[in-house]
């Protein structure tokens, strides 16, 4: 895993100096960087595979390429076995990045498709004279880019160190930020940067310096009905395949059924396995769940008790790591903090909810097809129920852009199937999943120098699932009954009936004591005139706790990005802000 920079055009050593060092918690083990003419490329190595051999940037052996590469391929020894046969010669002695190199020399972007695994790169083809970009199926690694002047990285924040660009807010992606919780889509939170999409890639021409970006991968709904039979396997397939490394490897082991199946099927397997979790100490959490499924597998299980407050006292550290807005959910920190004490690697369950219903979220799209509604499908029964505020509510607080339901529904449409499950599972994996919780997932573990790996988003597995009759994939009544009964020997009794708790942040308490001093000063009405965004006259604090906090880390965020402007995480706690005269 790694952290990855580059930049085309005017650039000194002092920026790739500070690009390097703004990546560092992403990659502790070495870096370096490679320059040929206009081009430049960073990279930080947090070294998981071949520890000896695989720096990077790495060249391959003929010179006509170079790469820096963030991620893993697990069947890169599979594939450089293939090489091998036929007669490539490696400079490594089992480096991933250089199979992708190998590859890539060979076949060009057709060789994407044969990479099983999670990764974000820029590869500089000299003998093409061209610059490519290639983000992962479904945006499991991130990238970010700036056009003038064009320049790429792992992370946001280390774009802001280029000259030229700005902390400009995009409108469009604060507008849609109020109703979602998370910016959505190819634009990014400053109108100057934009992100990769998943299962894209971006040419470079360095002769002309156009830019062209293609999309490589699709979800596809294809049917089989024999598919719902091999999902155990497919998933054991997975699991193991995610597995590959030279370093310690652990679960991150909730009450959930996505984090148990990953921990009972390694185990099965004949791994030795190492489990984390994480409670908070309010006696309704989902430590004594992992306890016991720790207990029948024999894991090497740790445990760390965290008082809500305590997240409290990380907020400001939170919100720089993760480069954007976001109103969600932040208790992962602490887990990725817990395991990297000991481990470099962490699997979790995350992309298992999507796959399997998502809590049910197609069910009032269902009901809607059936009262023949199909056109307000989104606004009318995804949007406005689950959502914070809607478009006009937004607009009446003085933020305008394009609609948020009509770029869900433009989404959702995409799917190419005539099946509201489908069509939900598409939403969710193009917009909720990368855009939220595999960003949180990124951000937090890297920021811990932890590379989390997600099985479940193993593309055969997906690809599989997708393939599943949505009738046989999930159930209005019961959305995982199928992944339920493809594991259910594996698992306790409890861990197959409990619903999932997670953690309920204490909102309202925090909002009305701890945190009001906090919010009295950000949502000054004198402050917000001044910042010109939302308006002043509205009173804010008067809001449920679930449409504050949105608001309240929007403004934390401004103040770190925008208004202090930093290149570095902050020295001062929320609690000197809220107090500052």
């Amino acid at each position: 895993m790694c952290g990855i920079a580059g930049v085309v055009g005017s650039w000194d050593d002092a920026l790739l100096e500070r690009l390097g060092a703004s990546l560092r918690h992403r990659g502790p083990d070495g870096g370096g960087a490679v320059t040929d003419g206009e081009v430049a490329l960073v990279a930080r190595r947090l070294a998981i595979i071949d520890l000896e051999d695989g720096d990077q940037p790495m060249t391959s052996p003929s010179g006509r390429s170079t790469i820096v590469f963030n991620g893993e391929i697990f069947n890169a020894p599979e594939l450089r076995a293939r090489l091998e046969a036929a007669g490539r010669v490696f400079a490594t002695d089992h480096s991933d990045t250089e199979v992708v190199l190998a590859l890539w020399e060979e076949r060009g972007e057709s060789a994407l498709r044969e990479l099983n695994g999670m990764f974000a790169f820029a590869l500089l083809d000299r003998e093409r004279r061209e610059l490519v970009l290639v983000r992962d199926r479904l945006g499991i690694k991130p990238l970010y880019y700036a056009e003038r002047p064009f320049a790429f990285a792992s992370e946001l924040k280390a774009l802001l160190h280029v000259p030229g660009v700005s902390r400009e807010l995009d409108g469009e992606s604060l507008f849609h930020y109020l109703s979602l919780r998370f910016v959505p889509g190819e634009r990014s939170i400053f109108r100057d940067v934009r992100r990769l999409p998943p299962g894209h890639l971006l040419r470079v021409d360095l002769e002309t310096g156009a830019r062209r970006t293609e999309r490589w991968w699709k979800l596809e709904f294809r049917r089989d009905e024999t598919a719902a039979e091999r999902l155990r396997e497919e998933l054991a397939a997975a699991v193991r395949r995610w597995t590959l490394s030279d370093v310690p490897i652990a679960v991150s082991l909730s009450g959930g059924l996505d984090s148990g199946a990953v921990t009972a099927l390694l185990a099965a397997g004949g791994a030795s396995v190492r489990t984390y979790s994480v409670g908070f100490g309010d006696g309704d959490d989902e430590l004594p769940l992992a306890q016991e499924l720790a207990r029948r597998w024999g894991t090497d299980h740790h445990e760390l008790v965290v008082s809500p407050d305590e997240l409290l006292d990380h907020l400001l550290q939170m919100v720089w790591a993760l480069d954007e807005p976001y109103g969600g959910g932040l208790p992962s920190w602490f887990v990725y903090r817990f395991m990297a004490e000991d481990v470099k690697v962490g699997l979790t369950g995350t992309g298992g909810d999507e796959l399997f219903g998502n809590y049910r979220r197609f069910v009032p799209f269902e009901r809607a097809r059936l009262r023949r509604l199909r056109g307000a499908d989104v606004r009318r029964y995804h949007f406005e129920p689950s959502y914070y505020f809607g478009d006009d509510e937004k607009r009446a607080l003085g933020v305008d852009g394009a609609d948020t339901a009509a770029f869900l529904q433009s989404v959702y449409d995409e799917s190419g199937s005539e099946s509201t499950r489908d069509s939900v599972l598409y939403l969710d994996a193009s917009t909720q999943l990368p855009d939220e919780f595999l960003h949180v997932t990124d951000r937090f573990s890297m920021a811990w120098s932890l590379e989390a790996r997600t099985p479940f988003l193993d593309h055969e597995l997906v690809e599989l699932v997708a393939s599943i009759p949505p009738e046989q994939r999930t159930d209005a009544d019961d959305p995982k009954r199928l992944l339920r009964a493809a594991v259910s020997d594996l698992l306790t009794p409890a861990y197959l009936e409990a619903p999932k708790r997670g953690f309920v942040f204490p909102l309202d308490r925090w909002l009305q004591n701890e945190l009001r001093p906090l919010g009295q000063r950000l949502l000054d009405p004198e402050r917000l005139r001044a910042q010109g965004i939302l308006r002043p006259d509205h009173d804010y604090l008067s809001l449920d706790a679930e449409r504050l906090w949105p608001l309240l880390m929007f403004q934390l965020w401004h103040l770190l990005y925008v208004e202090e402007a930093l290149t570095a995480p902050p020295t001062f706690s929320w609690r000197d802000f809220a107090v500052a005269a």
